[in-house]
């Protein structure tokens, strides 16, 4: 697909399209084999999982979804199913530069549990790569041995977890992104998205997911 808009660049670097084509080449250059893994767990918290796939996807991320038990349908903790892409075990780490964990309790509870999700995000941590949290799920980064100093997470979830919970949406702490709950999931996507494409596109999409009513 690349090759094919190149050509067309420069087909029609003449007319009208020429910043516009430009533009996307250069977005598809800087984002094309950037790869984000959400792990689907049973009991995911479904607003948080859809904020933070919905977000990321619009910012030209492949985003992949991968189920605990396979490519089947998961159940959500208010009974929303949603379809994953692939089984996490077919999922190859060294092709990832992020993941991000859905929270819900009982999906937490699933992720902690899986040796899998662990052994990515340590990896990942180790690689400098981001590895992110939102709402119970940074309990998982914490077993992980990746979560220290300032993070944040669903109140009362930071019982026994290394570090202090500060009471903000979404906590930056070097290359780990944790934020609070639901209401925060597109806050938490769009700091993810900033991180991996830039600070051109987080704007547009701020701007266009209309977050500056939500200041009123």
């Amino acid at each position: 697909m690349l090759k094919y808009l190149e050509s067309l660049y420069l087909w029609d670097s003449i007319g009208s399209n020429y910043v516009e084509y430009n533009f996307l080449i250069l977005f598809l250059r800087r984002n094309i084999m950037k790869k984000v893994l959400v792990p689907l767990a049973q009991g995911f918290e479904e607003a948080e999982f859809i904020g933070i796939v919905d977000v990321l996807r619009r910012a030209g991320l492949h985003v992949i979804v991968a189920g605990l038990n396979g490519a089947g349908i998961v159940k959500g903790a208010n009974g929303v199913s949603i379809q994953a892409d692939v089984a996490l075990s077919d999922v190859d780490i060294n092709t990832l530069d992020s993941i991000a964990l859905p929270g819900g309790f009982e999906g937490m509870e699933n992720l902690s549990n899986n040796e899998k999700v662990i052994q990515i995000i340590q990896t990942l941590h180790t690689n400098g790569k981001l590895v992110a949290a939102i709402c119970a799920s940074p309990i998982v980064l914490n077993k992980a041995g990746v979560l220290q100093g300032d993070f944040t997470c669903y109140p009362g979830c930071e019982t026994g977890l290394n570090g202090k919970r500060i009471n903000m949406p979404v906590v930056e702490n070097g290359n780990v992104i944790t934020s609070a709950g639901p209401a925060t999931a597109i806050l938490f996507g769009l700091t993810i998205a900033k991180r991996l494409c830039g600070e051109e596109t987080y704007k547009a999409l701020y701007d266009g997911l209309l977050l500056p009513l939500t200041k009123l």
